[in-house]
């Protein structure tokens, strides 16, 4: 996969793309990422990028012409080397779709990604309407510019990709890849402080391993985050389960027993 990303900081993007699973990736070359200054794409001798409101108030806004341009100097160069027919061109904005898991794993299906760090008081409003095909947020609060919301955008998508972690498996069965949150992980020692792991963990039988992780990821899902179970997907015993529970207080989750 191949990730543009557009900002006036590229500098932010020096140290969280040097380290651990994310270093692995670009050295195997799983992943290229190329950062590009929009102040490069600018066209006077003080590179301007931003420009007051039309209308009147508070801040400044990001000019699209340098975004425009840089957009069409990185679509020029994939039509000439690699001939890619969708190209998702995502600004990071609070106006945008909430990022989630699904959606991850939706971007980590394309070859190709541009990202947009807007900034300031937000980007020309024809960014949003004539260049961008997707506006991701990643919370309901307001950040100083979309560099960070590009980091966690690049590193849930990344280590979706093949051959990214360690072990194909280990996506599958962490917190929000099936619609639940993770069931509790433990290791060794068995007992510490007189807190035991539970004994169908030591047990060997991996289907009851296998049913007791998914009761206690429904477990936990409906203490911490109830209203992701409307969405999942659970069998009718499951949904009984989860009936059986409510009705029962919930009682605490696993704590070794």
């Amino acid at each position: 996969m191949q990730i543009d990303i557009l900002t006036l900081f590229p500098q932010m993007f020096q140290s969280p793309f040097s380290v651990g699973i994310f270093k692995r990736a670009i050295e195997r070359k799983l992943v290229r990422v190329n950062i590009h200054n929009i102040r490069d794409y600018t066209h006077d001798k003080h590179h301007t990028v931003d420009d007051y409101p039309y209308g009147g108030g508070a801040g400044m806004v990001l000019k699209p012409e340098p975004i425009f341009e840089a957009v069409e100097s990185i679509k020029s160069d994939i039509s000439l080397k690699q001939g890619v027919d969708v190209l998702p061109i995502i600004l990071l904005t609070p106006q945008g779709r909430l990022f989630s898991q699904q959606i991850a794993l939706e971007l980590s299906k394309y070859n190709h990604l541009i990202l947009i760090c807007g900034h300031y008081e937000g980007v020309d409003e024809r960014v949003h309407e004539y260049l961008a095909t997707d506006e991701i947020s990643i919370g309901d609060y307001v950040l100083s510019g979309g560099e960070l919301a590009a980091m966690v955008v690049i590193d849930a998508v990344v280590r979706l990709l093949p051959g990214v972690l360690g072990s194909e498996a280990s996506p599958l069965d962490e917190s929000h890849a099936t619609g639940l949150l993770e069931y509790p992980q433990y290791t060794r020692p068995p007992a510490y402080r007189g807190w035991p792991v539970s004994e169908v963990l030591l047990s060997g039988n991996h289907a009851q391993i296998a049913r007791w992780r998914r009761e206690q990821a429904i477990l936990r899902t409906l203490k911490r985050r109830p209203e992701l179970l409307d969405k999942a997907n659970l069998s009718l015993q499951e949904r009984q389960l989860v009936s059986r529970l409510e009705k029962s207080n919930l009682p605490g989750e696993s704590k070794g027993k």
